[in-house]
């Protein structure tokens, strides 16, 4: 057996080396000088991914709807999910997560219910449903209290600034000793192992470039708002404690992540931004983006960068609870290869499509609400890019409680449930519990984006 294991650590080497070589001299994600550090850092990163792909996403999935349902049923569900409830805990006990709070949403009725969240903050990293759930970030770490919003030296950051924070070689739980708007001098380049909360107050990164997350792992960000991204023009920048580096011009993503496993993305505003609100490229995967509220952008979510990462093949994500808002275009997400869980969402608006790709990704559909444009070329929410229908026919594009509105339709492709290996859990397939009906959308998203919590009172 140890022979085994040793096989497959000399295989996953391997093949690690045989990317980084083929790879670093051309995708080099703003990474001016390609020197060991960095290179080492893209080998870990590849381990990482390979290590964090779920080869049975069925039962990630199922485990999402099963406590949304859960949810419903604590705060008042209709009596067909009550049903599937009980008959799926039928001769064993469940606990329930998180009280009779007023919210529906799974996510949050896991924290949001407790009036001294102040106290226990790290409450947050058990509620992340999805693909992220095994991200906790700086949970086994200390408090660190960000008081300075300045953002001067990029090589030597000030004690106090978030920068400062972030590039520390140590998990921490980052949170802030008042309101305050930063604004990036370059971007944000953020280690391992790291929560960035802004609960009890009105944070911002507005004006200046914005965050990323190359090559990392574990990573929470959660309440703050992010807008008016634009692009850093490079330089020597600090990206850990023990190292500075070039960087070349950052693209004015609202948040890139860029090679990194294990990340969440949770009640985040997000508006207008130079290139994507939120990018998820060169196999990144175990991502959760949940609870947030995006407006005022074209290119909104970006899974997948180029037709030629297939890397991108291992890329997991949920996209659970956010309402797409007023003023967006088109890439809700837009993806390549790799599978997205697209749950309970409210897409209020769009203009061109909602959800697009090609490159063979699966695209799962369930229980979101879909208002189409009033443009009649415009209200089909799927978009096939650059494809035949001879070949995208085969995609696994599957649409499933759906709520469709003003016209609004989804285009199903493939075959359903032919997406994942049949799932490995207790609970059997015939009393696997549906997701949650768009219809409830509404409720489930109203909250959704940054939240004006205060020490003790409920969130």
């Amino acid at each position: 057996m140890a022979s085994a294991h040793l096989n497959i650590g000399s295989y996953v080497f391997a093949f690690a080396s045989l990317f980084v070589a083929i790879v670093a001299p051309s995708v080099q994600g703003h990474v001016a000088v390609y020197d060991e550090y960095w290179t080492q850092r893209q080998t870990d990163a590849l381990r990482q991914t390979i290590k964090s792909y779920d080869p049975n996403p069925f039962n990630v999935t199922d485990h999402f709807n099963y406590h949304a349902a859960l949810a419903m049923e604590t705060t008042g569900a209709d009596n067909g999910t009550r049903r599937e409830l009980r008959q799926v805990r039928r001769g064993r006990r469940t606990k329930r997560r998180g009280g009779r709070h007023h919210s529906l949403n799974a996510i949050d009725k896991c924290w949001r219910g407790d009036k001294n969240w102040h106290k226990n903050r790290k409450k947050l990293a058990d509620c992340v449903l999805g693909f992220g759930r095994r991200t906790t970030g700086g949970k086994k770490g200390q408090f660190y209290v960000v008081t300075d919003a300045s953002d001067h030296d990029l090589v030597n950051p000030k004690p106090g600034t978030l920068r400062h924070a972030v590039t520390r070689d140590r998990p921490l739980w980052i949170i802030f000793g008042r309101s305050m708007i930063i604004k990036l001098q370059q971007e944000l380049i953020i280690t391992h192992d790291k929560t960035i909360d802004g609960r009890g107050e009105n944070v911002h990164i507005m004006g200046g470039a914005g965050l990323t997350l190359q090559f990392v792992k574990n990573v929470i960000i959660h309440n703050i708002h992010i807008k008016h991204i634009k692009c850093g023009a490079g330089g020597m920048i600090r990206d850990c404690e023990h190292h500075v580096g070039q960087r070349s011009k950052s693209d004015g993503d609202g948040i890139n992540i860029f090679g990194a496993t294990n990340i969440w993305i949770d009640h985040v505003s997000m508006t207008h931004c130079s290139d994507g609100m939120i990018d998820a490229i060169m196999g990144s995967t175990a991502i959760t983006i949940s609870n947030s509220h995006l407006t005022d952008h074209n290119e909104v979510l970006l899974f997948g960068g180029k037709d030629g990462d297939v890397i991108d093949k291992k890329m997991q994500i949920t996209v659970a609870f956010n309402h797409f808002g007023k003023r967006l275009v088109q890439r809700m997400p837009r993806v390549r290869y790799g599978l997205v869980h697209v749950v309970n969402n409210d897409y209020t608006h769009w203009e061109m499509y909602a959800i697009g790709g090609n490159k063979n990704p699966t695209i799962i559909s369930q229980g979101n609400r879909f208002i189409a444009p009033h443009k009649e070329t415009c209200k089909q929410v799927t978009k096939r890019e650059y494809t035949p229908y001879t070949e995208w026919k085969s995609w696994n594009w599957q649409s499933e409680r759906d709520y469709f509105l003003n016209g609004a339709y989804f285009v199903n492709s493939g075959r359903a449930n032919a997406w994942s290996p049949a799932p490995k859990n207790p609970i059997h397939r015939k009393f696997a519990i549906r997701p949650q009906s768009g219809t409830g959308v509404r409720r489930l998203t109203k909250d959704a984006g940054t939240l004006g919590c205060r020490p003790g009172k409920s969130c």
